[in-house]
């Protein structure tokens, strides 16, 4: 049985199983073939509609996942920039940045939830996501700046 499933350019296998020895197939594609060399159509439509679905959830749960995971960091950024401007503001007081600083720091503390754009696009003179980005990454440093000194004097 190996050797005919094998001359039409399948790869097939031979197991022992208690008593008896298996032969099987571990491709989809091959298994495919087979069952259409085989002329058994409806098995064959049965597992590509199977391989279909599977394919589709598979796709489906990447996405999922890819998405989660984004939406973890986004929102753990946001936590940390949040307590960043919490500790300048408590430490040296929101005046004391830069007036485009402040205003960034200000609307991230009112609205914690707000992705980049929408940050970016309410801002009395709007930027962009990589402008809003750059300046709460300004904003983290100032913040770790402020740490760093606080540590020393202790």
């Amino acid at each position: 049985m190996q050797e005919l499933i094998q001359s039409f350019g399948i790869d097939a296998k031979i197991v022992k199983r208690k008593k008896y020895e298996v032969v099987y197939v571990k491709e989809g594609a091959q298994i495919v073939e087979l069952l259409g060399l085989m002329g058994a159509g409806v098995s064959l439509m049965n597992l590509e509609n199977v391989r279909i679905l599977k394919g589709m959830r598979n796709t489906v749960n990447r996405k999922v996942n890819c998405e989660t995971a984004n939406i973890n960091k986004t929102v753990n950024a946001a936590v940390k920039q949040v307590d960043d401007i919490i500790y300048i503001r408590d430490t040296v007081g929101l005046h004391r940045l830069p007036e485009n600083l402040e205003e960034t720091a200000l609307l991230r503390l009112e609205y914690p939830q707000a992705s980049l754009k929408e940050l970016g696009s309410l801002l009395s003179a709007p930027v962009g996501k990589s402008g809003i980005n750059h300046r709460l990454r300004k904003i983290c440093s100032i913040a770790e700046q402020l740490r760093g000194f606080k540590e020393e004097q202790v």
